[in-house]
């Protein structure tokens, strides 16, 4: 395992991003049938109608088998899309069949953006992130240009956190032993690998966990 204490986040990003670039397509493929077949069956995933995920790029673990299962059991599925001005602003867009798509300014496929589509993230009922290193207690490491914390900013001032339910996506050679979490950290309620879960849902009652595989 890393010890990220001996890393800067920088140099920690850079052997994160090696580590999952390495992984051969085979792997690829493999790791998102065992996410998919974790999740699927999980009461979170179960009674969410409203579900943002991404589209991997640069070795993510892949979700689009969950987003396929998600919307062949009728429930609304939303994608990241980036603003041109603010470069700073995310939203979340319902897509569907015949959508239409460009690339964002970081070469990652998105829907053409459709205001009538859109959702604010506090009517999203699960949020399926990704990032590039994460440890057993539920702390992410981000790609560090801050869309998902910026955008989910507001729930660090709620006293009360019902919705969404925010879930990190990773293989697991990105665990690391410890992270260091910034103040402008959005925590997470858990983090689901291709090997288990972790954080806070990690210890939730067996009843809310015992389908996640």
């Amino acid at each position: 395992m890393i010890h990220a204490q001996d890393l800067s986040r920088a140099a920690l990003r850079r052997l994160l991003r090696q580590a999952r670039r390495q992984l051969s397509a085979q792997q690829q493929r493999q790791a998102a049938r065992d996410l998919q077949r974790r999740m699927a069956q999980h009461p979170l995933f179960r009674r969410a109608r409203h579900i943002a995920l991404y589209l991997p790029a640069d070795g993510e673990i892949d979700p689009r088998p969950l987003l396929k299962a998600a919307q062949k059991r009728g429930k609304a599925t939303y994608l990241p899309v980036l603003s041109r001005w603010p470069h700073t602003h995310m939203t979340f867009q319902r897509v569907g069949n015949g959508e239409r798509w460009r690339n964002n300014r970081y070469g990652i496929a998105e829907p053409l953006p459709d205001r009538g589509r859109q959702r604010e993230p506090w009517a999203l009922d699960l949020v399926l992130l990704p990032l590039v290193g994460f440890d057993e207690r539920g702390g992410r490491l981000g790609m560090g240009k801050g869309f998902y914390d910026r955008t989910l900013a507001y729930l660090g001032r709620r006293k009360i956190w019902r919705k969404p339910t925010l879930l990190g996506l990773a293989h697991e050679c990105q665990k690391v032993d410890r992270l260091d979490l910034a103040s402008w950290d959005v925590p997470l309620q858990g983090i689901v690998s291709d090997a288990g879960w972790y954080g806070a849902l990690a210890q939730a009652p067996r009843s809310l966990r015992r389908q996640a595989g």
